[in-house]
């Protein structure tokens, strides 16, 4: 039997900041301010990253470029490694990107990379917290409910063949 089904999800679309809740606003500012000290001489293409952990705390990181470009980091995940390696016990319930090229903010939110992606889903996994991402633009800021509208199909521990906690 072949059977065709359809993925699906829904999302927040905000056009003006100012009428987002204020702690989603505090976590876009932190995820800008964090853009602007990106590390990108390659592609001038800069993002940044803030989560909101449980606690309140506010975790940042920055998309930082290497000559030899595999090396980079992206800002999600140098946001997420921060959070796992001085707070491994504070579950993050949010995360802010927004991205810039030259000076100015894209206009357009930018979503995660496949690589990002499948950290947030793997943290979401390890902490059983599905994490809110907000997808920030100079026009409007994107909000969606967790990773599996972003990766619905995604690769976990349920696939490897050991036996994990």
């Amino acid at each position: 039997m072949i059977r065709t089904n359809n993925i699906s999800f829904s999302y927040k679309e905000i056009e003006n900041n100012e009428e987002m809740d204020s702690g989603d606003r505090e976590l876009v500012l932190a995820a800008r301010e964090s853009a602007l000290n990106a590390y990108a001489p390659y592609s001038k293409f800069r993002v940044g990253a803030a989560i909101r952990l449980e606690s309140g705390i506010i975790i940042c990181g920055a998309n930082v470029e290497n000559a030899a470009f595999p090396s980079g980091i992206c800002a999600e995940r140098s946001a997420f490694s921060n959070s796992v390696s001085n707070y491994p016990n504070d579950k993050p319930s949010a995360i802010a990107i927004a991205a810039m090229t030259e000076d100015s903010f894209t206009n357009e939110p930018v979503t995660p990379c496949g690589n990002c992606r499948q950290v947030i889903a793997e943290e979401e996994s390890r902490s059983g917290n599905k994490i809110r991402i907000i997808l920030s633009g100079a026009a409007k800021t994107l909000i969606v409910e967790s990773i599996s509208c972003l990766l619905p199909l995604q690769f976990n521990r349920k696939d490897l063949k050991v036996n994990l906690p």
